[in-house]
């Protein structure tokens, strides 16, 4: 059985592993059309690769993909979290599990992965064709898939199988060879992206971390919480990027100019936080605002909003009144920015979109119009958010593509 793999990322090398541990006899050749594999990988996780998530909970782990988490449910019970951590610490990677449940390498290095992933190819006798683009897919009447290349001295070659692991493309226009085949494809936007905010001044305060707060957009039911990291440009951090995983399409629409309502505290019920401020009044009266911060808010943070409320920071506690609490009450908790535009990483960036899942057999991962071809990975209509749960969707979907079941 000759089978090819196109991609060289995560999912494809992956698959390509998978297809050679359930099929040992089989001959496997990965096609990227870049000059490096793995590439993507390298840089993730600042370099230091966010390979999965310590979460074991199937139910829990579904939940985190704004799409595809109904479909991956039932993928996650072939090959989940504990399985990939697992697998890398069989093959010498030593992994950690920090706080926040991300798993990295205990190398904290990149490297560790890639390294890990080529000594497999190697030990498994898989081909690895750098610089060899793939320019259409062509079913043949037996049953074999033709590969045609991009460069035009490369001869076409014939595969039995042939398995898609090319990634999230950030247009729609990259997904027509697939759409060609008669496959069913979701427009792709961004997702995974910071909120730009060129007109507010809270960008003094870059570096800034609110550790419990809930970001919501205006006009709509989307609400995140999670810790929100202040930038030069506006906001970032876990809070506001789930936001943009899960509002992806909504926020496309609104050309990216909408105006995001952060809680600062993570109390949803204003008259909880109201009723901690009066306990303030009661217990500390004669200390300023500036000296007393609620929540344990950072401190630049604190006096930013003091002075957007327009409360003084001299001012003491007990000098508020009914109307300065209700005021100090809004801005914790219903604090209003302008958006205007969004800032993704291209290196890493996560698409919503690609071939939909209503083309493609979850069970096996084989496209329900072209036999003998499979997907795995972010070319699918399924990304997850911030995590490690878009590389633990490459591990999965590769694994169970890598099985070549019918």
């Amino acid at each position: 059985m000759k089978v090819a793999v196109i991609g060289g990322g995560a999912a494809g090398f992956f698959s390509a592993i998978a297809v050679k541990q359930h099929h040992p006899e089989a001959v496997v050749i990965l096609f990227e059309k870049a000059k490096k594999v793995l590439s993507k990988v390298k840089i993730s996780g600042g370099g230091r690769c966010n390979v999965t998530n310590g979460c074991t909970s199937i139910k829990e782990l579904a939940t985190a993909y704004p799409r595809g988490g109904k479909a991956l449910k039932k993928a996650f019970k072939t090959f989940h979290t504990k399985h990939t951590m697992e697998w890398f610490e069989k093959r010498g990677v030593a992994l950690m599990t920090q706080e926040d449940n991300c798993v990295f390498p205990v190398s904290q290095d990149s490297q560790s992965i890639i390294d890990c992933l080529l000594k497999e190819t190697r030990h498994k006798n898989i081909t690895v064709a750098t610089g060899q683009g793939i320019q259409q897919l062509n079913p043949l009447e037996d049953g074999k898939i033709e590969l045609t290349f991009a460069k035009a001295d490369h001869a076409p070659q014939i595969f039995d199988k042939v398995i898609v692991a090319t990634g999230g493309s950030p247009t729609r226009k990259g997904l027509h060879w697939l759409e060609y085949l008669g496959h069913q494809i979701e427009d792709p936007v961004p997702s995974l992206f910071t909120f730009n905010m060129p007109q507010e001044p809270i960008r003094k305060l870059m570096g800034i971390v609110a550790e419990k707060a809930l970001v919501s957009v205006q006009g709509t039911k989307l609400r995140t919480d999670g810790p929100l990291l202040i930038t030069h440009w506006g906001m970032s951090g876990p809070a506001i990027l789930k936001s943009s995983a899960f509002g992806a399409r909504l926020l496309s629409e609104s050309g990216y100019k909408f105006n995001a309502q952060i809680n600062w505290v993570g109390v949803v019920n204003n008259a909880a936080v109201l009723e901690a401020l009066q306990e303030i009044v009661q217990q500390h009266p004669q200390k300023q605002l500036a000296n007393y911060r609620p929540y344990l808010l950072p401190e630049r943070l604190w006096h930013f909003l003091l002075e957007k409320a327009e409360l003084p920071l001299q001012k003491k506690w007990n000098e508020l009144g009914k109307k300065g609490l209700h005021k100090l009450t809004t801005i914790l908790t219903n604090d209003t920015y302008e958006v205007s535009g969004k800032t993704t990483f291209k290196e890493e960036f996560v698409t919503c979109g690609g071939v939909s899942l209503e083309s493609i057999d979850m069970r096996t991962m084989q496209s329900k119009v072209c036999p003998n071809l499979y997907f795995c990975g972010e070319v699918m209509d399924i990304d997850g958010i911030t995590g490690g749960y878009n590389f633990q969707a490459a591990w999965t979907t590769g694994f169970i593509a890598g099985k070549l079941l019918d």
